[in-house]
């Protein structure tokens, strides 16, 4: 789906059209599937938004949880299946994470070895190009480091690989939700490194 990416449609005018967008007279015009789908991103978006300045960690995965699930459906939309499935991971472990203290079974380190074979073998059907390696790697690294229950760890898995990786499939796929998204993250770890420093928990 690569190649997809740089596939724009000359239209007169000297306009050009991307994936739903025309871009003309240095401006972007969105038809109506565009302004729909784009717009479940941004809610995903605002649920992360909203999830950074909730102090309970089980409140913060059910946000996160929820924004991951718009985000699903925007994937869906797109034709963006690999990252539909990454996001569908991720929606299953942030489940999982909410009860990380309650359940005993949940702390297991097999959990994440599990989740990688679960997704290694969906990504094979789903495969549309090396893009899919994207949201795989992404949600691969981040579950192993939820895991480590280290919160240095999980924000350095986040900041050079998981957000990253999220960054350029959204970039693919034009996801502008997914795209302020994916920076603010990055953003905010690096805020929270001035602030905390390596803080260990």
């Amino acid at each position: 789906m690569i190649e997809y990416f740089f596939d724009i449609i000359i239209l007169r005018n000297n306009a050009k059209q991307y994936k739903g967008f025309c871009f003309k007279s240095n401006r972007i015009i969105m038809n109506t599937s565009q302004i729909i789908i784009q717009s479940i991103g941004i809610a995903g978006l605002l649920s992360f938004a909203i999830s950074y300045q909730i102090k309970s960690i089980r409140m913060l995965f059910l946000m996160q949880l929820i924004g991951s699930a718009l985000f699903c459906v925007q994937f869906i939309l797109l034709g963006a299946i690999s990252g539909c499935i990454g996001l569908v991971i991720n929606i299953i472990r942030n489940a999982m994470l909410m009860q990380y203290k309650q359940w005993h079974w949940v702390r297991r380190k097999i959990w994440p070895i599990i989740i990688s074979i679960i997704f290694t073998i969906l990504l094979i059907p789903t495969w549309t190009g090396y893009a899919s390696l994207l949201p795989y790697i992404a949600a691969i690294t981040s579950t192993f480091a939820y895991w480590t229950d280290n919160a240095f760890i999980l924000r350095m898995t986040n900041l050079l690989c998981a957000s990253p990786c999220w960054l350029i499939y959204d970039i693919i796929y034009f996801s502008l939700g997914g795209i302020a998204s994916e920076s603010m993250s990055m953003v905010s770890i690096l805020v929270s490194f001035v602030r905390f420093g390596r803080m260990r928990r």
